[in-house]
């Protein structure tokens, strides 16, 4: 398939993927999710919607804001190149991130020791998951030091319902890596039909900071891939900066577009 192909896939996953949670406003030239505050999803340029205007952003602002719902804007720099503008014009801050889809695979092993399981909906242990990508997260990738273990007892919260309801549904698919009992990277796929196709999304990919530089990040990655593959026609993930993206490229990811992300400034 092409590469304008395949984005057209992508833009049809994003405008899909938020149904299950609630309805889609259009907003100018821009569709937002009005979802649960536990499960948010960014607003898009509509497909064909034509460009978005700083109005269009501020008016989509404001109704995230009314919903509960973080302001976040999204979209894909080769099919709205104007949204940055009108996206800084409304005082979002503005990001660009390499989009890939998975081409080649390329399976790799995890460092020896580290065993990888799939994360059924009821285990106990969800909690702390969310706590190791929460730390994760929190730590730049060049940061040195960070957390090694994440604390055994950690309490469930809204979002840790969501997500035992979509594992339960099949709507997310995560794995865990454990090393010595110890829960140390995690990251899921989330697969979603349409029109009797399947393309599954690669999020939130995470090692323990002190742990990174192992390759967990990257055999984690390729298992998640090989699983999603296993039934999805495409499979895809916006990677958090080029580094970042040549690690998924090792595991098989072509880049394929530019994700613009734009969000209140700190």
């Amino acid at each position: 398939m092409r590469s304008s192909g395949l984005v057209d896939c992508i833009e049809q996953y994003h405008a899909a993927a938020p149904l299950h949670d609630g309805r889609i406003e259009a907003v100018g030239g821009l569709d937002v999710p009005v979802v649960g505050p536990t499960w948010p999803y960014p607003a898009r340029p509509r497909p064909g919607g034509g460009a978005v205007t700083v109005d269009d952003v501020r008016a989509a602002m404001a109704l995230q804001a009314e919903s509960g719902l973080p302001v976040a804007l999204e979209w894909i720099w080769e099919r709205s190149a104007g949204t940055a503008a009108a996206a800084r014009g409304a005082g979002l801050t503005v990001e660009y991130l390499p989009l890939l889809v998975l081409d080649d695979p390329v399976e790799l092993l995890l460092p020896h020791g580290v065993r990888l399981y799939l994360v059924g909906a009821e285990d106990p242990q969800l909690p702390r998951y969310q706590r190791l990508a929460e730390l994760a997260f929190a730590t730049p990738a060049s940061a040195s030091g960070g957390a090694t273990v994440v604390e055994e007892r950690v309490e469930a919260n809204p979002r840790t319902d969501v997500l035992r309801e979509r594992i339960a549904t099949g709507r997310t698919v995560m794995m865990v890596a454990v090393e010595g009992g110890e829960p140390v990277a995690v990251g899921s796929h989330h697969p979603l039909d349409l029109d009797g196709t399947e393309t599954s999304e690669i999020t939130g990919v995470a090692t323990l900071p002190r742990l990174r530089g192992r390759g967990l990040g990257a055999g984690l990655t390729s298992a998640l891939a090989e699983h999603a593959r296993e039934t999805a026609d495409l499979v895809f993930l916006t990677a958090g900066d080029d580094d970042v993206a040549r690690v998924y490229e090792r595991v098989g990811f072509a880049w394929v577009g530019t994700t613009g992300v734009a969000d209140l400034p700190l």
